[in-house]
């Protein structure tokens, strides 16, 4: 009977060694792993619970043959996310990038239009019947705006900033739109 206690106690240390390792390998993949690849970390956990089940039947030998997969496993987590994550930000700056063609090809005319009619409107002696003073005033300073904001979205663009200049456009798109519904015009 001591013989057995013996060898038993030799084996829990590695046992409990080897789901030490497990958990830092599933807690070096991180947040990114929950976010990007929650399958495969879910299944991970899961087999470490199971491992962890084995650990608490006083299963040593089987924790032991059980581990080196599940920490292989587990130490792949951290690449598996890393790659999720790149192909994600990868879609996203994609989307950017059709949103800003989007966008780049509309605002222009757009902000063209607005000037052009807050021009004419300007030497006019009086304005439309659906228009007023303050109001018209109010696209101006929008139009004034729109027209910086659109440098500056530009800008990011140009330096390569794709997110800034998507956001920036944005903004520009919703000056717009409120200009050209305040003069009655329709976006085209």
């Amino acid at each position: 009977a001591a013989l057995l206690l013996v060898g038993c106690a030799n084996q829990m240390e590695p046992a409990q060694k080897a789901i030490a390792d497990v958990e830092a390998a599933i807690a070096a993949a991180g947040a990114d792993a929950a976010q990007y690849i929650p399958d495969q970390l879910q299944a991970v956990t899961g087999q470490l619970a199971d491992l962890k089940a084995k650990f608490d039947k006083k299963d040593y030998k089987g924790v032991i043959a059980a581990a080196p997969a599940l920490l292989t496993q587990a130490q792949g987590l951290a690449g598996a996310a890393a790659t999720a994550r790149q192909a994600a930000e990868a879609a996203a700056l994609e989307a950017m990038n059709a949103e800003w063609t989007a966008l780049s090809g509309t605002l222009p005319a757009a902000v063209a239009a607005i000037e052009s009619r807050v021009n004419i409107l300007s030497k006019s002696k009086k304005l439309p019947a659906n228009l007023d003073a303050a109001t018209f005033e109010s696209v101006k300073t929008g139009l004034a705006d729109a027209k910086t904001l659109w440098d500056q979205a530009t800008a990011a663009q140009a330096s390569g900033n794709v997110e800034a200049a998507v956001t920036t456009a944005r903004q520009v798109k919703e000056k717009a739109d409120a200009a050209l519904a305040a003069l009655g015009m329709t976006a085209g």
